[in-house]
């Protein structure tokens, strides 16, 4: 693992941060396309990307600092500036409130912009994945003997924290009940990469054919859930309620909002024919 890929005198470059700056750049390029075709003002996408940006990172950090409540007490000003810590839904909610907020201000219909902005959303998405992978910020998965089973114990968060909180795997796996930091582990964010990245390549493929408003975004929300809820099986994140851990809940809720959503289109275009 890479937490820092190099320095250039004091200043050091993080795989995370540089991986997060990637993403929101591939994630502009590709809306602005998407907006010039849809006859937008391009300039609209790189303040929805600078929205994404903020709202992203800010509403990530503070759904973080919810789910650790008790840690955050303890150390406020630690917790809420550390660099790590960020938690995707909260980042996705804070950002699509925003940015429905400013779709209102530029009068163009949210739907539309949402429509707009999914391909490069779900891409951005895997992109950033990388950094987390390189970083090794606990992310990662279960332990496993899959020959492409990654070792973390050079990343930020190392097998031997990661999995202090997780008795089972700490009794099959552990030497005097501790996890090694070297044992190999899914590498559930390049998972998440290539799932992303071939969705994206068929939203993508299919952008020019799905023209009724808002099927792009069900889609979005169909996809990314069923994504995020199938790797979650994979991924060390505690259980919150029915077996299944917070993120799976939130995406079964995206997965339900998006086959609602596409229901609902469907009907329509029948009733209107």
């Amino acid at each position: 693992m890479h937490p820092i890929l190099f320095e250039i005198g004091p200043l050091k470059i993080y795989s995370f941060g540089l991986m997060m700056g990637i993403s929101f750049i591939i994630g502009n390029i590709l809306l602005a396309k998407e907006f010039k075709r849809k006859k937008f003002n391009p300039d609209y996408a790189s303040t929805v990307t600078l929205i994404c940006l903020i709202g992203g990172v800010a509403g990530s950090k503070i759904l973080y600092l919810f789910e650790n409540w008790s840690d955050f007490i303890a150390n406020p000003l630690g917790m809420a500036f550390s660099p790590g810590g960020l938690t995707f839904y909260g980042g996705f909610i804070l950002a699509a409130v925003s940015i429905f907020i400013y779709s209102k201000r530029v009068k163009i219909k949210f739907v539309k912009m949402a429509d707009a902005a999914a391909p490069a959303l779900l891409l951005a998405y895997g992109i950033a994945r990388i950094g987390c992978h390189l970083a090794g910020d606990g992310d990662y998965g279960y332990p496993t003997t899959l020959p492409w089973g990654t070792n973390y114990s050079h990343g930020t968060y190392p097998p031997s924290f990661a999995f202090q909180g997780f008795p089972d795997i700490v009794a099959k796996y552990g030497v005097n009940g501790v996890v090694p930091d070297t044992i190999p582990c899914h590498p559930t964010p390049i998972y998440e990469l290539i799932i992303c990245s071939a969705f994206f390549f068929y939203m993508w493929k299919n952008k020019e054919k799905w023209t009724t408003d808002g099927k792009m975004f069900f889609v979005y929300l169909l996809l990314a859930g069923t994504e995020r809820f199938s790797v979650e099986f994979l991924r060390l994140n505690p259980r919150f309620m029915f077996g299944l851990s917070e993120a799976q809940i939130i995406a079964f809720l995206l997965i339900v909002a998006g086959a609602v959503g596409l229901n609902s289109l469907q009907r329509s275009e029948q009733h209107s024919v």
